[in-house]
């Protein structure tokens, strides 16, 4: 097998497959020359020339010819127009099924088929001649009336002539039908298989390459440079002030670290969590928060057990309780407060992030971190999934994100 070709017995993928909705077509949604192919083509093929053959049966009994006559010039029609239209897909159906490279294997399939298309044009003369012999023994006359034919030609030009207006009808008749048309489509399902893969490995690369990203985005939004460089400038603060502080401070970032940096080596699966990881990863940067902001800050979070093993998107609430402590708490004075609460509503898992600082300020709602968040939540959910933003004329601001419940 090539790195084009397909499994000859699965139907082949639905940007190759050409009119093959039909019900009489189907057999073109399996590779040209696999034996699926041609047990619909000889069906579809068959049927035909059956109709044609009874059609010639009756009016052939409506002739003088005895009905043993008229049968066994049918069985030869029949058969004679089925091996055309069988013997050289048939014999390609051979070659590509011996898995050659494929090379070897269109050069073999193009042999196969010349080879079926003359077995069949000698079996064919075989019983037109047969007919003929009948016609003239039952009827008197022929199909091809060879004197007839010999006066009409006259010259030898004339002659000429009617040998290649007869050769370009054979031709036409037996390319066709003998499997021209199929040779045509091998050749041209081949370089759709190419466009096909080449089209994969496009979108491969390219989900690769936004997974990559969607990890480097996790970096940026999990170890903010200035979110780590403002802590140790904390605990450097703090070393020679409140050594406990500092120590607790210094732990409280190793926790956090230790938590987030592991899931970014993970490959893809740093790319799927859980409700209960992204709150765990919420519980220790507030920590540090708290810490930093000598207690000034404080912080719940409410979720059942049953909807931590949730699976839940990574980065989304890191990111809305960044926000909440950055727009929210440090702008306003005095102690503050931020509560992460899960809960289920019917078919959704909801999520809000709310703190009692400065409150929704013009410009907040269309920065980075929530146009991230947005566009996470569409490419995961499309319409199913929700980011709302609301204030309270007292202060402060809760961020509502809703998705579908999945695995529970």
């Amino acid at each position: 097998m090539t790195e084009t070709t397909v499994p000859l017995y699965q139907p082949l993928p639905d940007s190759v497959v050409v009119g093959g909705n039909l019900l009489w077509t189907r057999y073109r949604r399996y590779p040209v020359f696999s034996l699926p192919w041609l047990g619909g083509r000889i069906l579809l093929f068959g049927s035909v020339i059956a109709v044609f053959s009874l059609l010639t049966l009756l009016g052939t009994l409506l002739s003088p010819a005895s009905v043993r006559g008229a049968l066994t010039a049918t069985a030869y029609t029949f058969f004679g127009f089925l091996l055309i239209t069988t013997a050289g897909p048939a014999f390609a159906t051979a070659v590509r099924h011996m898995r050659l490279p494929l090379a070897r294997e269109r050069v073999g399939v193009v042999i196969a088929l010349c080879t079926g298309i003359g077995v069949s044009w000698v079996v064919d003369s075989w019983a037109s001649a047969r007919i003929n012999e009948f016609l003239v023994s039952e009827m008197g006359k022929g199909v091809i009336d060879i004197d007839a034919a010999r006066r009409e030609a006259g010259t030898a030009a004339m002659q000429a002539v009617s040998v290649v207006i007869r050769l370009l009808t054979l031709g036409l008749i037996y390319g066709l039908l003998g499997g021209g048309a199929a040779l045509r489509a091998y050749f041209l399902e081949q370089g759709r298989l190419s466009e096909s893969r080449h089209r994969s490995e496009l979108a491969q690369a390219q989900s690769q390459r936004r997974e990559s990203e969607l990890r480097l985005a996790a970096l940026q939004a999990q170890v903010e440079p200035h979110f780590l460089f403002n802590t140790l400038a904390s605990v450097r603060a703090l070393v020679r002030q409140d050594a406990s502080r500092a120590e607790a401070t210094l732990d409280a970032l190793v926790d956090y670290l230790r938590t987030t940096i592991p899931r970014l080596r993970d490959g893809e699966a740093g790319l799927r969590a859980t409700l209960g990881d992204q709150l765990d990863i919420c519980a220790r940067y507030l920590e540090v928060m708290r810490l930093r902001t000598a207690d000034r800050l404080r912080y719940t979070i409410e979720a059942d057990d049953s909807l931590r093993a949730l699976p839940y998107p990574p980065l989304l609430l890191i990111t809305l309780v960044e926000n909440a402590i950055k727009h929210g708490i440090e702008p306003r004075p005095g102690a503050g407060h931020v509560c992460l609460r899960a809960w289920r509503e019917a078919d959704q898992l909801c999520v809000a992030v709310t703190d009692d600082g400065a409150g929704l300020q013009p410009g907040i709602g269309g920065g980075m971190g929530l146009a991230n968040v947005r566009e996470q939540l569409a490419a995961r959910y499309g319409a199913r999934a929700s980011l709302q933003l609301s204030g309270a004329v007292t202060g402060g601001a809760r961020a509502e994100v809703r998705t579908p419940l999945e695995g529970g």
